[in-house]
């Protein structure tokens, strides 16, 4: 357990981080939407692993659909739980507002990625890099783009992850494309979140997601699910 002023420190650190992207995203002309996530992981042994995940975005909280994505992927671990090479599929279901309409535009979308994940764990900080290229294949179109992902996760009631740990959590994600502009996205994200057993944790928290004129909020609701290998018994 640590101290009581360090965790009230680190407590109140979280609460103004969150409180300063509330107060970010209200300032903003657009309206704040809402994301549901499922983050799926299937050991399959010591080394494979399969990766599965569902995305629900909406434009309000509930019921406008923005987009639904669905990935999915097989990695190979380079070492035990640290360095994850990963070849995946995504589809990507959108409906995106016209201009000066209240219409939607439908659309698919189908990419294919590869990613490479590197974890470190310093203390009570645990590090996680993403590096990331997707290759998009939209109706009559082609796009790729390059995304580096950096997440820091600090348990606030344990010293580790542990069960039973709250845990405060943050990310950045910068998207860059071969084109002009080269900057597509950045995303800037913070939460609280609850490690329910070894294998399952959830965090709420909220993105404000920035592009090169305008910028939108959403809050975040989700969860991450490993299953472990089973071995069969003899």
């Amino acid at each position: 357990m640590p101290k009581p002023f360090a965790l009230k420190k680190i407590i109140l650190t979280a609460t103004f981080f969150l409180g300063v992207l509330l107060q970010f995203a209200s300032a903003q002309s657009s309206s704040i939407g809402a994301w549901y996530i499922y983050f799926g992981n299937k050991v399959l042994d010591k080394r494979w692993n399969l990766h599965h995940e569902i995305q629900y975005r909406n434009y309000n909280l509930a019921g406008d659909l923005e987009q639904l994505l669905l990935r999915t992927g097989v990695g190979y671990n380079l070492s035990e739980n640290n360095n994850n090479l990963l070849l995946g599929y995504g589809f990507i279901h959108g409906q995106r507002y016209g201009v000066n309409t209240d219409e939607k535009l439908k659309s698919n979308e189908h990419r294919i990625f590869q990613q490479f994940i590197s974890r470190q764990h310093f203390g009570r900080v645990y590090v996680q890099h993403r590096y990331r290229i997707e290759e998009r294949f939209l109706k009559d179109d082609f796009k790729w783009r390059c995304r580096y992902f950096l997440s820091l996760n600090v348990p606030i009631n344990h010293t580790a992850l542990l069960p039973g740990a709250f845990y405060f959590s943050a990310y950045n994600e910068i998207f860059l494309q071969p084109k002009s502009a080269v900057f597509d996205r950045n995303r800037i994200y913070g939460a609280l979140g609850y490690v329910i057993n070894k294998n399952l944790k959830a965090e709420g928290g909220f993105m404000t997601q920035l592009y090169e004129n305008t910028n939108r909020g959403q809050f975040q609701l989700v969860v991450f699910n490993t299953i472990p290998f089973l071995k069969k018994e003899d």
